[in-house]
């Protein structure tokens, strides 16, 4: 199960700075304009993460002996829920798997009930994961520069760094990271990188991977590697959490910063064996893999995550998403 921990830490709290919210919806704007250049070149699709790489159904199986503190929201009960995965590349373009990126694993886990962090009743609950602890940005203001001056074409990129070089030394620590080397899917741990609640408690949240078996050739094709695994038997993957403790070791709103804490696994994440399905493919590329598809014990924390909320939901928008 991971490291048992003393009862974690209540005391973490968001910080909303003045003028957030327009940042955010001027941020979200931007990312729609990222989208539809792309959309003029690969068709309709996501601003990042557009290339899906496969479509898998799975099951996450709660365990019955966590510990009280443990016990909040989707964890609260043991029980099974069936959920989807969306495998994809992060970039804004359709590049082939072995270009360097950052990859994407996310998870909807299917009839949960409860209200939503959105309002209502919750239909899913979301997880939405990297390759990487933490983001390359401390901010969401950060991160949109970053992100639109690499998606722009070569001569505005050379326009932009020419009257802001200071963007040089950010745009490098992001090339650092697409370059961290990357061998699969099934062996790659993959972490939310940002925290969300957990009842009255905060977490990030780590899939720890399924296999320790690397195939050379996986870069190749990042689908056919996930294919031919599941053709010989299930993955299956430990979900586990990451207490606040205090803001020094686990800050709520620096995305940049990795989390001094042990790991908690609280349910277990199965791929049982299965082909691709061209339909499921489609139904799973158009639908909503968001955050804020979240229960209210689990909605996304700090500032990075509340931008997400306002992006989001325009890139959604653009391509009427599902």
């Amino acid at each position: 199960m991971g490291a048992v921990v003393a009862e974690p830490s209540t005391e973490w709290c968001e910080v909303i700075e003045p003028g957030e919210g327009e940042r955010h919806e001027q941020q979200g704007r931007a990312f729609v304009e990222l989208q539809e250049r792309k959309d003029e070149k690969f068709g309709g699709g996501r601003a990042l993460h557009r290339k899906q790489v496969a479509a898998l159904r799975a099951t996450l199986d709660v365990p019955g002996e966590l510990p009280a503190y443990a016990k909040q929201g989707l964890f609260a009960v043991p029980d099974k829920y069936d959920a989807w995965i969306r495998l994809s590349n992060g970039g804004f373009n359709r590049a082939p798997d072995s270009t360097p990126d950052i990859r994407g694993f996310s998870v909807k886990v299917l009839g949960v009930g409860g209200r939503a962090a959105l309002g209502g009743e919750a239909v899913s609950q979301d997880f939405a994961m990297i390759n990487h602890e933490h983001f390359s940005s401390a901010t969401s203001e950060d991160f949109t520069t970053v992100v639109t001056t690499g998606g722009s074409t070569p001569g505005k990129l050379a326009l932009r760094l020419l009257r802001n070089p200071g963007l040089i030394p950010r745009l490098k620590k992001v090339r650092t990271a697409l370059n961290e080397p990357f061998s699969g899917f099934a062996t790659q741990d993959f972490f939310t990188a940002a925290p969300l609640a957990f009842g009255s408690y905060a977490v990030r949240v780590k899939l720890a991977a399924a296999s320790g078996q690397v195939n050379p050739q996986a870069a190749d094709d990042w689908a056919a590697d996930i294919y031919q695994r599941l053709d010989q038997a299930p993955l299956t993957y430990a979900l586990q959490v990451q207490f606040f403790t205090d803001e020094q070791r686990t800050p709520i709103e620096d995305a940049s910063a990795t989390w001094d804490a042990p790991y908690l696994t609280v349910g277990r994440l199965t791929i049982p064996r299965q082909h691709a399905e061209p339909a499921f493919d489609e139904e799973v590329d158009a639908a909503k893999f968001d955050p804020w598809n979240a229960l209210v014990a689990h909605r996304p924390l700090g500032e990075v995550m509340r931008a997400r909320k306002v992006a989001y939901f325009a890139s959604q928008q653009h391509r009427s998403a599902r």
